[in-house]
């Protein structure tokens, strides 16, 4: 797998990134902006399972979100800090994120 290039994405790369990711929203602006979704699960220890799968998963991109974890939910922000802003990293690291819970499926 080839790194994505890491430089901040100009606004329409990122509404035509974000339309080919489901579920995945914007959050926040300018050096804060982020790409967002919220994941729901039938029990806490399954939200627990995914954060763990999403830790390794960001330890191989080196790369890492944000995770809220809640009893039965689990929100998680990617973004890119270097640039600030989006990267293509961050909607490879969603796509990828998706991907997790597409295995267990």
């Amino acid at each position: 797998m080839s790194t994505p290039e890491v430089r901040a994405l100009k606004p329409t790369e990122i509404i035509m990134a974000l339309s080919q990711i489901s579920g995945w929203g914007l959050s926040g602006d300018g050096d804060n902006i982020a790409i967002e979704k919220t994941f729901e699960f039938a029990e806490h220890t399954h939200a627990l399972l995914f954060v763990n799968s999403v830790g390794w998963l960001s330890e191989k991109l080196n790369h890492h979100p944000e995770l809220v974890l809640t009893y039965k939910r689990c929100v998680v922000r990617w973004s890119t800090h270097d640039v600030r802003g989006l990267s293509r990293l961050d909607f490879e690291a969603a796509t990828q994120t998706d991907a997790l819970l597409a295995a267990k499926a």
